[in-house]
């Protein structure tokens, strides 16, 4: 047989073989680049993360330029003239009529163009944050009424345009109330957990300003959680020595935190009255359908299928340093991997995509964090797996988180179910609280969820998450 000949001639041979090589360099290069983020060029940078104030804006939001007066200026009017429409106290009735004529300035305003704000993050953020809270002030100081409620075009139109810019919802959110609702008490320093003051209250309560400002502080604890993640995910190798003794001592800063953001937590029971939470401030938060799939819905003026629009309003499950934390820490909220104990059939019954339904409540930049961490497979739990120098402290870090969301429990019992029931015997445990309550009829958060369900299904699946086993 003539071997040689069975082959193509050498110049047509080595054509195909560099077309071959060149294919595959090709395609491992653009590999590389798929992963090039998740393998050693992760920096916060790329998602709108300051290194120094984490999600918050590094500087404050500045007033809107003068085309843009008019929103500004009824924010600022609001407060005074406006109080919420079921509230029959003499003070809120005194305020209907300045209230009443407050809406119909904003019904006869022109729905602004912003196609000047395009391009300027901090210009969009004080938009979205001021129309929200036109919003919200406009819907909850109206009459109570069963019928669905028109929000008017000159505040709808404008809103969904810049909320479309910034990826976020068209309604008053987390980053409206905390992240983009604070300013340097000293404009010389930049904005941190010792430099900040709220600007904007609903009720206009020193309850409501201690209440954000928990949340705002909490925030700033979990900067330095944020820095723990971006050096874990730009390590070189996870398995040297030097490493994993890094990693565990992380670990321990993690728990720290951790516990820090729960004393946070709780700091706000003294500061803030639950009566005064749960009557006058919460109410302000609540958005489209919130009380329930029979409440009455908003109307959009002018957008097409408004009725698809995220309408929730604000609520921490929208914080995106506890969703950070808990992808780092890889928390199964929606049941997807078998882990012990197995979750109860209340479990089961949560809304177990609330936690993913959450971030479409958050500016697009950190969605896009929260993505990349949901998405990259360097796993922290599963280096624990395997390392036996990590386990305790992986498994310390999830107890204390654990414990959080214990807290996080009885703050809701305190201000939210023991005041929905005037019956609610006080200091009763939290748990045969839930049970009286869920036998009455549902108790929902502000996003419109049935809270007792959805706190304890958190807390189960973080407690899942437990690599050794635990009472």
């Amino acid at each position: 047989m003539d071997v040689v000949n069975v082959f193509p001639s050498p110049p047509h041979f080595f054509k195909l073989f560099l077309r071959l090589a060149m294919s595959l360099l090709h395609s491992s290069l653009n590999t590389t680049r798929r992963h090039a983020l998740h393998e050693s060029h992760f920096s916060q940078a790329d998602f709108d993360i300051n290194s120094n104030s984490g999600f918050f804006p590094p500087h404050q939001l500045k007033r809107l330029p003068n085309a843009f007066d008019i929103w500004e200026n009824a924010l600022l009017e609001a407060n005074e003239k406006l109080s919420l429409g079921d509230d029959e106290r003499d003070g809120a009735i005194a305020k209907r009529a300045l209230g009443e004529a407050w809406r119909s300035t904003v019904r006869m305003w022109p729905a602004l163009e912003t196609k000047d704000l395009e391009g300027d993050l901090p210009l969009l953020q004080r938009a979205h944050m001021v129309l929200s809270w036109l919003l919200h002030f406009y819907v909850h100081s109206l009459p109570p009424t069963d019928d669905d409620i028109l929000v008017p075009k000159s505040l709808t139109i404008p809103l969904v345009a810049v909320s479309q810019c910034l990826g976020i919802a068209p309604v008053l959110t987390f980053a409206d109330t905390v992240l983009w609702n604070c300013e340097p008490i000293d404009p010389n320093r930049p904005l941190s957990a010792n430099n900040f003051r709220i600007v904007n209250l609903f009720s206009g309560t020193e309850d409501e300003r201690n209440f954000y400002i928990a949340s705002a502080k909490a925030e700033f604890r979990g900067v330095e959680m944020l820095r723990i993640i971006e050096e874990f995910h730009n390590l070189p190798t996870y398995n040297d020595l030097r490493t994993t003794s890094k990693l565990s001592r992380d670990l321990n800063r993690l728990t720290n935190i951790i516990g820090d953001i729960s004393q946070v937590i709780q700091s706000v029971r003294p500061l803030c009255d639950p009566h005064v939470f749960y009557f006058d401030i919460r109410p302000w938060f609540e958005g489209s359908g919130s009380r329930g799939p029979t409440a009455p819905k908003w109307i959009y003026e002018g957008i097409e299928a408004s009725d698809k629009l995220d309408l929730s309003g604000p609520s921490a499950g929208q914080s995106s340093v506890m969703h950070a934390l808990d992808l780092f820490l890889d928390i199964d909220h929606k049941l997807r991997e078998k882990r012990q104990p197995a979750p109860t059939a209340r479990n089961k019954e949560a809304d177990l995509g609330f936690m993913e339904r959450m971030r479409r409540y958050m500016p697009g930049k950190h969605r896009e964090y929260l993505n990349f961490l949901a998405g990259t497979p360097k796993s922290i739990r599963g280096l624990a797996q395997t390392t036996p120098m990590l386990r305790e402290p992986y498994d310390n870090t999830v107890i204390a988180l654990k414990r959080l969301r214990d807290e996080h429990l009885k703050i809701a019992c305190l201000y939210i179910v023991s005041m929905s029931r005037s019956s609610a015997r006080a200091g009763c445990p939290v748990s045969a609280m839930m049970a009286k309550l869920e036998a009455g009829g549902p108790v929902r958060g502000t996003g419109g969820n049935e809270l007792s369900v959805l706190l304890k299904a958190g807390r189960d699946a973080t407690r899942r998450a437990v690599l050794k086993t635990i009472d």
